[in-house]
């Protein structure tokens, strides 16, 4: 009789999926932020613990407006790249953190590469292959994409244990360890303790061995001052200011822009979003006396670190303030390096730096679509793409670190 009642029921009503349906879908490609397409009766769903070529089982978790989320709850034909997650808080109902897991480590580096590529041709306008270029994601040590985080910031569950958000959930799904942490950092250590109240625990291990629990801005154990070592300079900063997670990343990223910027004794660098200075470092070796670099940056703690880091330099001028605000009082640049947080640097900023007319931009992304965007008022602004290379500083996870040139044509 139920099913009599559904088909007087109008086709779109009836077809339109509700939370905590399930059916049976075939995933299709990678969609930006760690989920995978699939479609039933002309409905597309978005589905995380999948892998392309798959049939599965899902059940959808959530509708909001004409986004349907769902979750693979079994597979009844599985990719041969699908791997048994090495960490027992991965999947379905678990930990929110490690999309991939699941996935061979290999192929979720040729995902990455699709979906950088896919976010260029459909908000930038942009089609690597007319450009003869192709998104290459690089592995990093450790190969196995484990043990490779160095800063993390754990939640707290109402029986006052250390955990992470399930996804899109309140919900703290408690762990006993991180897989994913540096062995430093002792994670079973902290999650044998009881904490009391919400307040979230921050662990900044550094290359040098250090590590420092915090909470609410106030350190309960180790150094107040970390000191991570990148290519033979020392960089001393609070464990509360941004570093790089991954162990590998300030090296390979340094190593890799340095080399892609193409820096020349005499030249004036502009660094964006310069942190403590992580670039700046080598960017003002490489202009030497006669060069310089501004670091613009408004975060309080890593301009403190910044200015005991450049004391002694002549050649690195530090301003405090949004780019936006600061970055058209630069009267010159020669080069510019941009790597701004998530959202990206936005128009205002791009139009800005254009205005400069810098012969190379190199910009590093920690998120393809936001770096899309802003490549695509860069190339209408005058410059051509010429170089892109992503690296996996973010195993086990959808993210990707993505490093661009343009050049002035």
């Amino acid at each position: 009789m139920e099913n009599e009642s559904l088909d007087h029921q109008p086709t779109q009503e009836r077809e339109r999926l509700q939370v905590g349906d399930r059916v049976t879908v075939d995933i299709l490609g990678p969609a930006h932020g760690g989920h995978f397409i699939a479609r039933h009766e002309g409905q597309v769903l978005f589905v995380r613990h999948a892998i392309p070529g798959e049939r599965v089982v899902v059940e959808v978790s959530s509708v909001v407006s004409k986004v349907t989320r769902a979750d693979v709850v079994d597979v009844l034909e599985p990719s041969s790249h699908r791997v048994s997650p090495p960490c027992e808080f991965s999947g379905t109902g678990g930990c929110g953190g490690c999309d991939f897991q699941h996935i061979e480590i290999g192929y979720q580096r040729e995902l990455k590469a699709a979906i950088v590529t896919e976010q260029f041709a459909r908000l930038g306008k942009i089609d690597l292959a007319e450009l003869g270029l192709t998104c290459e994601v690089r592995g990093v040590e450790p190969s196995d994409g484990l043990h490779w985080r160095t800063r993390m910031d754990f939640a707290i569950s109402d029986f006052g244990k250390i955990g992470f958000y399930k996804s899109r959930s309140k919900e703290v799904q408690e762990i006993d360890d991180c897989l994913i942490a540096v062995e430093e950092m002792n994670v079973p250590a902290l999650a044998s303790k009881t904490w009391n109240g919400d307040a979230r625990i921050e662990v900044a291990t550094s290359s040098s061995g250090e590590t420092n629990v915090s909470r609410g801005g106030r350190s309960l154990s180790g150094p107040t001052q970390l000191h991570e070592v990148v290519e033979g300079m020392t960089y001393t900063i609070s464990p509360v200011t941004f570093w790089q997670a991954h162990r590998s990343a300030p090296a390979s990223l340094v190593d890799h822009v340095m080399e892609t910027l193409d820096v020349r004794p005499g030249d004036t660098v502009c660094d964006l979003y310069g942190g403590a200075g992580l670039f700046s470092g080598a960017l003002a070796q490489a202009v030497g006396p006669k060069g310089k670099v501004h670091l613009i940056e408004s975060d309080r703690r890593a301009l403190s670190d910044a200015a005991s880091i450049f004391k002694g330099y002549s050649n690195v001028q530090i301003h405090s303030g949004m780019v936006e605000q600061l970055l058209p009082k630069i009267e010159k640049a020669d080069l510019v390096l941009l790597d701004p947080p998530r959202t990206g640097a936005g128009e205002i900023v791009v139009l800005s730096l254009l205005k400069l007319r810098p012969t190379s931009i190199v910009y590093v992304s920690c998120d393809p679509a936001s770096l899309a965007r802003d490549a695509k008022w860069i190339t209408e602004g005058g410059y051509t793409m010429d170089s892109i290379v992503a690296f996996d500083l973010f195993p086990m996870t959808q993210h990707v670190e993505t490093v661009v040139r343009f050049n002035l044509a």
